[in-house]
């Protein structure tokens, strides 16, 4: 993927991780599908490496966290935090942690896709019939839903493309009905 030249500027030409200069590439943060400039970082090969799999994981290669976790640009802070968190176990990641601070908005896009928490802590969308949910799925209305401010009613057996998880409540999504962007219960929806 070619870096654009404003995430090169921004990194002054380096891995926003360990501050290496080889072999660049543009990460974006998920999970997102589409991402925005301010949802993409720029890191190295070996970063990269390591960020897609987990086994590979070298913990003092991420020693760089101590300093990139101070980066004023939120995604590199949520990368610094997901990659902290894989590694908590070790020890000096949650001293790392434990002086980490990010403001809500962050720390629930850090959340948001579960990468180093554990069960217990993750966020889980579920439809009216249990089945977990996911950015992007389909999901059908079981019942008639007045839209407020939208001045009709949601029939039921209306699909609902490409919903979105409402961060930190797990009991709402957003989707588009009748071409108007609406929150859901998740009680009233069962995936497609």
């Amino acid at each position: 993927m070619s870096i654009d030249k404003t995430l090169l500027s921004r990194s002054g030409n380096k891995c926003e991780l360990c501050s290496s200069d080889e072999e660049l590439i543009a990460y974006k943060i998920p999970p997102v599908e589409e991402a925005s400039l301010d949802q993409r970082i720029v890191v190295c090969k070996t970063c990269n490496g390591q960020i897609e799999d987990k086994s590979n994981m070298d913990t003092n290669h991420w020693r760089c966290l101590n300093d990139s976790m101070w980066s004023t640009v939120p995604a590199v802070q949520v990368m610094a935090w997901r990659l902290l968190n894989r590694m908590k176990s070790e020890g000096w990641p949650q001293d790392l942690l434990d002086m980490l601070y990010l403001d809500d908005e962050t720390l629930a896009w850090a959340k948001a896709d579960g990468d180093g928490l554990d069960e217990d802590e993750i966020l889980k969308y579920t439809d009216s019939n249990g089945a977990e949910l996911k950015a992007g799925d389909n999901v059908v209305l079981i019942k008639d839903l007045n839209v407020k401010g939208g001045g009709f009613t949601a029939k039921r057996g209306t699909a609902v493309r490409n919903i979105i998880l409402s961060h930190n409540d797990p009991e709402h999504i957003e989707g588009k009905v009748n071409g108007q962007h609406i929150y859901i219960l998740t009680k009233y929806v069962k995936k497609n």
